[in-house]
């Protein structure tokens, strides 16, 4: 009967282990490949002072935990590797910027239950394109999809964060 019992708990474990593991998607390693065709360049750093990390409290709706963020940059483009929390699990996405612009938005590891939706190139594509307005909004409307509503609102953030960072990457000595 231990047996049973220890065999039963040991499986649900795994099972609800794997749930919260998430789903990759591609790993942030490959979509830095991908992104800088085999030649991917040494990551630099953007330290997050203090007026960075206010700004960057107005889009996130919280702080920004870390004191620096990495990111890599060749032949005109940023790309950055940054999680925000859905409902509860944080998501990875990988997104690149050129002259001020979102080229590509992709949801490397999605940890939530729900939501997600955004993965799907018909969702993402709608932020290629889009810039920072002078208030760090995004310039266009990003349509949402049902469901997954805090899911959208993280990718959302996280691509008005990486226009700003970029920008801010570009003024390093300013």
């Amino acid at each position: 009967m231990f047996k049973l019992i220890f065999t039963i708990s040991t499986l649900f474990m795994l099972l609800i282990g794997s749930v919260f593991a998430g789903s990759v998607y591609q790993q942030p390693r490959a979509f830095l490949q991908d992104v800088f065709n085999g030649k991917v360049p040494k990551p630099r750093m953007l330290w997050l002072i203090s007026s960075r990390r206010k700004v960057i409290k107005e889009i996130l709706g919280h702080k920004a935990h870390k004191l620096r963020i990495r990111y890599w940059k060749a032949d005109g483009r940023t790309a950055w590797i940054l999680e925000e929390i859905g409902k509860e699990y944080p998501i990875t996405t990988g997104i690149v910027v050129r002259q001020g612009r979102i080229e590509r938005l992709k949801v490397l590891i999605f940890r939530e239950s729900r939501g997600w939706e955004v993965r799907y190139p018909f969702f993402t594509k709608q932020f290629r394109g889009t810039l920072l307005t002078a208030d760090n909004q995004l310039n266009r409307h990003i349509d949402g999809i049902t469901g997954a509503t805090l899911s959208v609102r993280a990718l959302k953030k996280l691509a008005r964060m990486s226009l700003y960072l970029d920008k801010q990457s570009n003024n390093k000595g300013k």
